[in-house]
């Protein structure tokens, strides 16, 4: 089968435009950080002014994560930095380095913190947290909780990697906090992997427990029609990561390490209307990417079907108010 130029520039282009981003990111010269002291190498101080930076695009991974600050893990490089919540890089070298920084600079003790609510939103495959943004602020306004958003490298490495630092993430948050959790296209299946995770180890129960509801945008929970069609091209590894392979040609073996959530979750498809604007790839109705049957998944409280694409899900008012209404009301 011959695939049109357009959809291979559908594909291709957001992850190029990452990489370049990334690129530049990684060009930045650390101007005015120094060692002081060279025979300590492994209690190395920096002196360290903040440089902006595009907050972590297609190779960064969020592991924990304290009053807007977030310690990002690059997984080409195998560096760690420390970010704020402007994604404004404050250290950088080892994990022990930015959590040292991270001690210093976020004074105020977590367990202190009032038990509240949060809830945790989760991008999809080639996207970033960025494209959560929308949706984030119609939950800061709506919602009295606290609201964070994970980054992480969906073209890098397998699922079960990203679910290890999504638990890593979590576990940085303040004990007290109840989570509740918005995963948009692969994002939940990195949160089904989780939970998958938590149910098989004891010792995360107490995390589990503090999982209260989830929201799914346009899942995959039956694997990706789109993803087997494409893998048959030899670069689509390449460009959309194994992630991707797992939710097509890899599905059967793959699908068995996902579980259902235990707490109340509802699924909300996106469903093209539009003729014209259909994804020749997909043979049933779809939002371009996901087909509405694939993302069922049984035990929702419920299944939602609106009238958008799968990449404006987050951008969507009814969607929007569907989220609000779920976890916040």
């Amino acid at each position: 089968m011959r695939f049109p130029a357009v959809l291979l520039l559908i594909l291709f282009v957001p992850c190029l435009d990452g990489m370049l981003q990334c690129a530049a990111e990684e060009a930045e010269k650390p101007s005015k950080q120094f060692l002081t002291d060279r025979k300590e190498k492994k209690q190395s101080r920096q002196w360290v002014i903040p440089i902006p930076t595009f907050g972590g695009l297609q190779v960064w991974t969020d592991h924990s994560y304290r009053q807007g600050y977030r310690i990002q893990h690059n997984a080409v490089t195998d560096n760690w930095r420390l970010l704020d919540g402007n994604d404004r890089r404050w250290m950088w070298g080892t994990r022990a380095q930015c959590e040292a920084f991270l001690n210093k600079v976020a004074k105020r003790s977590q367990s202190k913190l009032a038990p509240q609510r949060c809830i945790v939103l989760v991008h999809g495959l080639m996207r970033t947290k960025h494209s959560m943004t929308p949706l984030t602020k119609v939950l800061q306004k709506k919602c009295d909780c606290e609201i964070v958003s994970f980054s992480y490298a969906s073209t890098q490495g397998k699922i079960g990697a990203h679910a290890a630092a999504l638990r890593e993430f979590l576990e940085s948050l303040p004990e007290t906090w109840t989570l509740s959790f918005v995963g948009h296209s692969m994002g939940n299946i990195v949160i089904r992997h989780l939970i998958a995770d938590l149910q098989d180890n004891q010792k995360h129960s107490e995390l589990l427990r503090r999982c209260q509801r989830m929201v799914m945008l346009g899942p995959p929970n039956q694997g990706a029609a789109i993803a087997r069609q494409l893998s048959s091209l030899g670069m689509f590894e390449w460009i959309a990561g194994e992630g991707a392979m797992e939710l097509g040609p890899d599905w059967d073996e793959f699908s068995d390490s996902l579980a259902t959530p235990p707490f109340p979750f509802s699924i909300i498809a996106g469903q093209v209307e539009n003729k014209a604007i259909q994804n020749p790839l997909l043979d049933n109705a779809s939002d371009f990417v996901v087909e509405v049957d694939e993302a069922r998944l049984e035990g929702s409280e419920s299944f939602v079907v609106v009238p958008a694409l799968h990449s404006f899900l987050m951008k969507d008012a009814q969607v929007q108010e569907f989220v609000v209404d779920f976890l916040c009301h």
